[in-house]
């Protein structure tokens, strides 16, 4: 008989403890929803700072900032982790031209990539060869020397992962002028990152491969690179001059900037929350990734602000250099490394300060179960994807420690527009959408702070 009433008792408790954790989420939606600063944060970072390469002036400003931000809010403890970071400029504005086609001479609207560099004051004047992809430039290497390469393969429009779709087209980007070098090309014109018909060019950065020829590359918008293969198919040959002024200069120091609350039961292991607050030199970061910052501190003022003192200790951290060589990330795990620091689980805000509908992970099947078992709590907040891999490529270095990899995943269907363009500024950030991504770190980070790890 002592057992029959022993497990209504704790079935009781536990559905007693559901109630109170639900209580506590709501309680973070609400103040977010009616209280946050998180909107003015950001249109301060985004309009009196601006973009902000890693290496610029506006990059220390924006270091400066965010800085100033958490000490203003009272955290525990705020400091600045030292980084050398890549000093890429883009100088004048680019001439991406064709002078020989049966249209006559044509603009077109193109950013050289970051990390390109550039054709100097006289340019490069060539015939285009188009190739779909990668796979392509073997097929057609003999062809290439001499010429300018131009890679039109598209992110794939009916894949409804948009991520998915730029992950599969971005190595273009990424390799494509190492590859067509390779062959004796003199430049490469890159198809824009985005599943969108238009005219804006997207940047983002190349690499070039060690040992290898290094040639200008430059994208150009989605509308150009159609109106271009158009061209292509009925004029033999077509010429384009490409005039860029993009260089490499000397890395510079540079910070991570860290806020953090200190653990009541566990200072030793950590949470960390975040984004990276270097931008593209062009638009002013808004969505990439000034949201993901703004989010991360809010989510730390959230829990501040309603007295959840942690039991872990939780840092805010505003990594820079993703854009252009990741240096902060790497910076942070092997300084945590160093110093004996146990990171639990990191969360990075990366795909823009669009709704949130759930979270994606990377971790152990144990990790992503419990994740998965909070999903009842954020259903009344609109989330409710939770299976989905990844992460971010600030706290990727983390991984190697064991750290339990999430990352906030907002609606993507509208990311793509502005990635990496001049378009990427305040106005196209909405305020709820914004603060609701906030509250739902701070719910996340809530959670994983009471369990023991």
């Amino acid at each position: 008989m002592k057992y029959r009433l022993l497990f209504p008792a704790l079935l009781s408790a536990f559905v007693l403890i559901g109630q109170t954790t639900q209580s506590t989420i709501d309680q973070i939606y609400q103040e977010a929803l009616s209280s946050s600063p998180v909107y003015p944060n950001l249109e301060y970072l985004c309009k009196k700072i601006g973009n902000r390469l890693s290496g610029s002036p506006a990059a220390a400003a924006a270091v400066a900032y965010t800085r100033q931000l958490m000490i203003d809010y009272g955290f525990d403890t705020v400091f600045l982790q030292p980084v050398m970071v890549p000093h890429w400029e883009r100088g004048n504005k680019e001439i991406v031209r064709i002078t020989q086609s049966n249209a006559g001479q044509m603009d077109l609207k193109a950013l050289a990539l970051g990390n390109s560099i550039g054709t100097g004051p006289n340019g490069i004047r060539a015939q285009v060869i188009e190739v779909s992809g990668m796979d392509e430039v073997e097929k057609q290497k003999d062809k290439l020397k001499g010429k300018i390469v131009f890679f039109n393969g598209p992110m794939e429009p009916a894949n409804y992962h948009t991520f998915q779709a730029y992950g599969n087209a971005v190595i273009q980007r990424a390799y494509g002028a190492s590859e067509a070098a390779k062959y004796g090309a003199l430049a490469v014109i890159i198809r824009s990152m985005t599943q969108a018909l238009d005219d804006e060019p997207h940047t983002g950065s190349l690499r070039y491969k060690p040992n290898m020829p290094q040639i200008p590359a430059v994208a150009i918008s989605t509308r150009d690179a159609d109106r271009l293969s158009q061209q292509l198919k009925h004029t033999k040959p077509v010429e384009i001059y490409i005039e860029t002024h993009c260089r490499m200069l000397e890395p510079v120091q540079s910070y991570n900037v860290i806020g953090q609350l200190n653990g009541s039961e566990h200072p030793d292991s950590y949470l960390s929350v975040g984004g990276h607050l270097d931008s593209w030199d062009v638009g002013e970061g808004a969505h990439d990734d000034g949201a993901g910052c703004m989010q991360g501190i809010e989510a730390l003022r959230l829990l501040r602000t309603l007295g959840l003192a942690p039991r872990h200790t939780i840092r805010a951290v505003m990594w820079i250099n993703e854009e252009n060589g990741g240096a902060g990330g790497t910076a942070y795990a092997q300084q945590a490394l160093q110093n004996g620091e146990k990171h639990v689980a990191a969360i990075e805000s990366d795909r823009g300060g669009f709704l949130p509908i759930g979270f994606t992970s990377t971790g152990t099947d144990e990790q992503k179960a419990r994740l998965a078992a909070w999903r009842e709590y954020f259903l009344p907040w609109g989330l409710h994807s939770f299976d989905l891999p990844g992460g971010g490529a600030d706290i990727g270095p983390l991984a190697q420690q064991g750290t339990f990899l999430i990352g906030l995943l907002p609606d993507g269907q509208r990311y793509f527009r502005y990635h990496h363009t001049a378009a990427d500024v305040f106005e196209t950030v909405d305020r709820r959408e914004l603060e609701l991504g906030a509250a739902s770190m701070a719910a996340l980070l809530y959670l994983i702070d009471q369990e023991s790890w």
